[in-house]
């Protein structure tokens, strides 16, 4: 981890005013940390802006979100994998239109193919996963920053994965990609220091989700936690208390 590493606050807790007011956009909304931040983040106050490929589970999601209590998300259809910088700019052009802003960004959309020695990987798998996980947040990013700069105080959250287990054998374009998707976060930072746009990576600890499935086949993933405690993380990212954490890793790993 060549990033500097911070901290979740001991005593912090997010409240339902934490992002009262502000408008957050979570890719990969149906999958199990997209989900629990796009909730998360309404239980917030935020208004919530869900986006993913697949329009149906979007839709699910937004169904449990109503049932739930929590106020109506926006839904957003956006495949990650071919979408263009037409989409992008379209996506931008429709949160400046109907919200006139943007203060947040959770990039929880990832793409993991599984363990898979170099010699024997796809490389269509191979592309999709540097795409999805690297060139499509970059891309999204870009577009959205003419608002997220306007904002007074405005955040960027990249997820990653652990540093230690990547850069063993089988972790392939997943590994790689997850890399420069560190060393995107440490330039963008660079870059955007002195403005409202703050830069953070998060760090989660072991989580019940369909990628830690995928990677670990002996485990019971059901032992895991739910990746709620790693969304709560994200609404602290989001908020303006984490000034102190920009540019840095919230490593929410034991240690």
């Amino acid at each position: 981890m060549s990033l500097p590493v911070t901290r979740l606050p001991r005593d912090w807790e997010p409240t339902a005013d934490s992002l009262a007011g502000r408008v957050v956009l979570v890719t990969g909304a149906y999958g199990g940390l997209g989900g629990a931040v796009a909730r998360a983040a309404a239980q917030a106050g935020a208004t919530v802006v869900i986006t993913g490929k697949r329009k149906r589970q979007l839709e699910q999601l937004y169904d449990a979100m109503l049932a739930g209590g929590l106020s109506e998300p926006v839904i957003h259809p956006l495949d990650m994998e071919t979408a263009t910088p037409t989409d992008y700019a379209a996506l931008a052009d429709g949160l400046e239109r109907d919200f006139g802003r943007l203060d947040g960004m959770v990039h929880a959309a990832a793409s993991f193919a599984g363990l898979t020695p170099i010699a024997m990987h796809k490389p269509d798998e191979w592309l999709r996963a540097l795409h999805v996980n690297v060139s499509a947040p970059f891309a999204l990013t870009q577009a959205c920053m003419p608002l997220l700069t306007r904002a007074s105080d405005s955040s960027v959250v990249f997820v990653l994965d652990s540093p230690e287990l990547l850069q063993r054998a089988h972790w392939g374009g997943y590994g790689v990609s997850k890399a420069a998707l560190e060393r995107l976060v440490a330039i963008l930072h660079q870059e955007t220091d002195e403005s409202s746009l703050r830069v953070h990576a998060l760090l989660p600890a072991p989580m019940r989700t369909r990628l830690r499935r995928q990677a670990y086949f002996g485990e019971d993933v059901m032992q895991q936690p739910l990746p709620d405690a790693t969304a709560r993380a994200a609404i602290y990212l989001l908020g303006a208390q984490a000034a102190a954490a920009r540019g840095a890793a919230l490593d929410l790993r034991a240690g």
